[in-house]
């Protein structure tokens, strides 16, 4: 028989033992780690520095963009009171013409007056704010305040029956709500009539 030898428990067999030129070098092992880690750390820190350069410009840009809306507003308000003046302006060359004239005769003072009022109407309608004298019509408290209301008449109930002040705007857009006079009811034979 062969001289072998048998590995004590615990000692590597011939096949598991290294050679100084087989096996793993420890210190290569860990400088390739150290490497790895430095180009990771390397790649994470310009990721970062291109994070932090976006985030800048991003709230550059916002910063400039809440300026421009700014000028952007004044410039938008600006143009709006131009237009709402320049549609006021005609309206007092009428009344100064009509109070010229109201020496002369009082019923071309009143003629003008009628005219002016109806370029005021006409100028508000152009704004956006078109003029509503909602008589006969249902009671919306959206679109009427109520400062009165009268029992009987010939209206069902709820039915404006007469307007104070008119109303002027639609919708959302309203300047201000009609100041009208309410029915409240009459008999129930017209409040039948009414609702149905």
């Amino acid at each position: 028989m062969a001289d072998q030898t048998i590995p004590s428990r615990g000692e590597p067999r011939e096949d598991q033992r290294t050679h100084p030129d087989e096996g793993p070098d420890t210190a290569t092992d860990t400088s390739q780690r150290g490497n790895g880690q430095s180009a990771r750390v390397a790649e994470l820190s310009a990721q970062v520095a291109t994070l932090d350069d976006r985030w800048r410009r991003a709230v550059a840009d916002l910063e400039n963009l809440r300026k421009r809306m700014a000028v952007e507003v004044d410039r938008e308000r600006s143009y709006e009171r131009n237009r709402a003046a320049s549609a006021l302006l005609p309206i007092v060359d009428n009344l100064d013409l009509a109070l010229e004239h109201a020496a002369a005769d009082p019923r071309s003072l009143i003629q003008g007056l009628l005219a002016v009022r109806d370029q005021a109407v006409n100028a508000l309608a152009m704004l956006g704010f078109p003029r509503r004298d909602d008589l006969g019509v249902h009671f919306d408290p959206s679109r009427h305040e109520a400062v009165g209301s009268v029992p009987g008449a010939d209206a069902a109930p709820g039915t404006v029956v007469a307007v104070v002040r008119p109303g002027y705007g639609e919708g959302d857009r309203q300047l201000r709500p009609a100041a009208v006079v309410v029915a409240t009811g009459g008999s129930s034979g017209e409040a039948e009539e009414g609702s149905g």
